[in-house]
């Protein structure tokens, strides 16, 4: 039996601060490792020692193994836990901590070797009488040998990294004249994000649900399957709402899909926490998927609905432990769903996003809610990392109390400083749709497509009008001379500038006693008026009464710079009353600049070249994504202000096309 006193956990963000805390709970010391981008972070100030690793960048930090293995020795670690991403399905990293005698909370080398390849794995599971999709998983990975396997399947089909997860490296095709590019881009990416450029094809299930099961073994040769979490609702094949039980799911269906399970893990002699996921087509025939051999983010609804500890079963088998209940053993009751909060914008084809957090606040003592998060306000949320900021939980007597009470926490939860997706997961939770269980994997696209939180591309008049109204409380509150916002001859009105995304909007506020109107010019003529009723205002709350309904609002500002969240999405505002008006670089400018920070993975064109509308000319490299930047106008490049692999920040200018 191993002896562990003290665990590192290689990670970071919420799942480091949440194995810390069980660690904890089992009297283990912890030690975080962090980048130099980190220093601050959460996860750093939970645990009992630190060491910093590096740069920023992943592969000078938290993916390098000799750093996180001194680090070890440094403290006198003697387990690592790896988290999920990262290191965690690094069989050469497993078989190093073995190496140097600490322990790797997660299986053997071998199975982490098997099942990271979703090529062998597959194979695998076929020899294992698992049910798998139909498709090629051969080693010859010439394009040649792929095109022609692909046109043998027939279309649509999935183009797959074998490596890695998270939906990166993966295509889904639906034409032949499609599939040469979409091989291209599936590989780079797949190379960039995995370091392996290896591919499967698989028919396309049309319109499946995407159901997993949650294995456990141990190194006795016991195996539990702990229920399925139903994962059908998602963007770009990357989860945006979790639960468990499936509402989809029978017991006859859980025991069958549970079973599969359960043999796929004995096929590799697995050890520790590990998910089979399946896709499940509309007549209950279900298909191995691919197996991740290590922690899941959504298995908080899975410990919610048993009541288990998965971080403290992971400790107790890695010490060499049985499993603590038998397959007989294992209750399921109530109901748990969860949706991971992302700094990403949904009204920009929802593009990550970076910045400092001005305000991080959430229903922490409400019943049947649980928030694993990373972050604290002041925090900076960099390019370098995911772009998942926290997870928000529910769990209920049965599911229609459990969605909502999440949607109510979501809507509750404050993030403020970056755009985000909350408005976009309030309103998922309380779609007709989903509330009735028949959500599959073309949810977004049948259901959701137009939805608002993807489709208001700025602010609305009321949003504007109660900015102005608390960039005039500010000012009264400093003490600042407002008279120079005059407009007319009487002193009760004031006229304001704000500028959304470079386009600024004339704002006319005209107090009478605490009330005030406020009118939105928009092209030369009252766009809408409103009256809002102020009440009061301290550093970031707002109480003002709307219609004779009170309401709070919460904000933050910086300097000029305002973010508020009023129910309708995250802005982010700047008062430009007095700044001259500037030429913006927006959509149909001849300027091309960065999105994001980032690093630019590629320059595909060069100046002289003639250039389409809508054509990519540079690459952006950030959280974990390649994010084309396409030129707004027809014409000739006529600068080039970046190269591949320089850093650069947001709104920084890259190349600039003059038009014909």
């Amino acid at each position: 039996m191993s002896k562990i006193t003290k665990v590192l956990v290689a990670n970071r963000g919420e799942i480091a601060v949440r194995v810390m805390r069980t660690a904890r709970d089992l009297g283990y010391r912890t030690v975080a490792v962090y980048s130099e981008a980190d220093a601050g972070a959460l996860h750093v100030q939970e645990a009992d020692q630190a060491v910093c690793i590096g740069p920023a960048a992943v592969g000078e930090s938290y993916l390098v193994a000799d750093k996180i293995l001194a680090a070890a020795k440094q403290t006198g670690a003697d387990a690592i836990h790896p988290g999920y991403g990262f290191l965690s399905e690094n069989a050469a990293f497993s078989e190093a901590c073995e190496a140097e005698g600490i322990t790797f909370i997660g299986p053997r080398s071998e199975a982490i070797n098997l099942m990271g390849s979703k090529r062998l794995s597959k194979i695998a599971m076929i020899d294992a009488g698992v049910p798998c999709i139909p498709g090629y998983q051969d080693a010859d990975q010439s394009d040649e040998t792929l095109l022609a396997k692909a046109r043998g399947i027939g279309f649509p089909l999935m183009v797959k990294a074998s490596a890695g997860g998270g939906g990166r490296g993966m295509r889904l095709v639906f034409e032949e004249s499609e599939l040469a590019e979409q091989i291209r881009t599936a590989r780079s990416e797949a190379e960039t994000a995995f370091g392996s450029g290896e591919l499967i094809l698989e028919r396309a299930v049309i319109e499946p649900r995407h159901i997993e099961i949650q294995v456990f073994a141990d190194e006795h040769g016991n195996a539990v399957y702990l229920g399925e979490r139903d994962c059908s609702i998602q963007r770009r094949h990357q989860k945006v709402v979790e639960e468990a039980p499936s509402p989809f799911v029978d017991p006859e269906l859980r025991q069958r899909m549970g079973e599969a399970a359960v043999n796929a893990a004995k096929a590799c002699s697995y050890r520790g926490a590990g998910t089979v996921e399946f896709l499940v087509d509309a007549d209950k025939n279900f298909y191995f998927l691919e197996m991740n051999t290590r922690l899941q983010v959504e298995h908080p609804v899975t410990e919610l609905i048993t009541g288990l500890d998965l971080v403290a079963w992971q400790l107790k088998v890695a010490a060499g432990e049985e499993l603590p209940l038998t397959q007989e053993q294992v209750e399921l009751k109530g109901h748990a769903v969860e949706v991971r909060l992302y700094a990403e914008d949904p009204r920009n084809n929802f593009m990550p996003q970076t910045g400092q957090v001005r305000l991080w606040d959430y229903p922490s003592e409400r019943a049947g809610i649980r928030m694993d998060h990373g972050i604290q306000n002041g925090q900076e949320v960099s390019p370098f990392y995911d772009p998942m900021i926290a997870k928000v939980i529910a769990y209920g007597d049965n599911r229609a109390e459990a969605i909502r009470r999440l949607a109510s926490a979501v809507q509750d939860t404050q993030l403020l400083g970056m755009n985000n997706n909350k408005l976009f997961l309030q309103n998922v939770l309380r779609h007709e749709v989903f509330g009735a269980g028949e959500a599959t994997t073309a949810f977004i696209e049948q259901h959701f497509s137009a939805d608002v939180s993807m489709d208001q591309k700025e602010p609305s008049a009321t949003t504007l009008a109660k900015a102005a109204l608390l960039f005039f409380q500010r000012s009264i509150e400093a003490g600042q001379d407002v008279k120079f916002h005059w407009s007319r001859s009487t002193p009760q009105s004031y006229a304001y500038k704000l500028e959304f995304d470079g386009k600024a909007t004339s704002v006319n506020l005209t107090e009478i006693e605490h009330q005030f109107e406020i009118s939105v010019v928009k092209d030369g003529a009252d766009e809408e008026s409103t009256t809002l009723e102020f009440v009061s205002q301290d550093e970031n709350t707002c109480v003002f009464i709307e219609n004779g309904v009170r309401e709070t609002l919460n904000f933050a500002f910086d300097n000029n710079t305002l973010y508020l969240d009023d129910g309708t999405g995250h802005f982010i505002l700047e008062d430009v009353t007095h700044q001259p008006a500037a030429a913006a670089g927006g959509a149909g400018s001849g300027q091309v600049k960065a999105s994001m920070d980032g690093a630019i993975a590629e320059v595909l064109v060069k100046e002289g070249d003639t250039v389409e509308a809508g054509q990519t000319l540079v690459v952006l490299e950030a959280m974990k994504m390649e994010h084309p930047l396409k030129a707004g106008i027809s014409g000739t490049v006529t600068a080039i202000s970046c190269e591949a692999g320089q850093q650069v920040k947001s709104k920084q200018l890259l190349a600039t096309v003059e038009g014909e």
